[in-house]
């Protein structure tokens, strides 16, 4: 009986999965094309409260080690290692989730940078473009007046 894990290691063991399971499905959701800086917002507040979770759940992971190692060193040899390969397993996803993570994040985080610097060119140019229009509305210089002639020329 001291080979055979808690009640406790598999209700632990079946949460994780679950919680892996159910955030595996979030960042697998096909990303959309977004071109309103709240929805990036959003998506980014979505990938922090992930990783606030996935911090939540290092407890249980923890937990399920732990359990493992103790087992391991009580449990006959075929039984040691069925539990280690299910703990292989699991902390090989929980790493591939937790790198999706800070990557999904991290490349989000670029692409609101550069989707601000975008918005910040196009007021800049649309204020230009009003500028120009202006200029090319203003009543053109009489023929004979070289000097207004030459300051149209330097505005140009």
């Amino acid at each position: 009986f001291d080979s055979l894990p808690p009640a406790r290691y598999k209700e632990t063991m079946n949460t994780l999965i679950a919680w892996i399971q159910q955030s595996e499905t979030k960042l697998s959701m096909p990303q959309v094309v977004v071109s309103e800086y709240e929805i990036m917002e959003q998506r980014l507040r979505e990938l922090k409260a992930l990783q606030s979770s996935l911090q939540e759940q290092q407890k249980g992971l923890n937990y399920l080690s732990k359990t493992v190692e103790d087992m391991s060193r009580k449990a006959p040899a075929e039984v040691s290692q069925r539990y280690r390969t299910e703990m292989e397993v699991i902390l090989r996803r929980w790493k591939n989730l937790s790198s999706q993570l800070v990557e999904h994040s991290q490349k989000l985080e670029e692409l609101m940078t550069k989707f601000q610097r975008f918005q910040n060119d196009i007021k800049t140019l649309k204020k230009w473009m009003a500028e120009v229009d202006v200029f090319l509305k203003e009543e053109w210089p009489a023929l004979g007046d070289s000097e207004a002639l030459e300051k149209q020329l330097e505005q140009c």
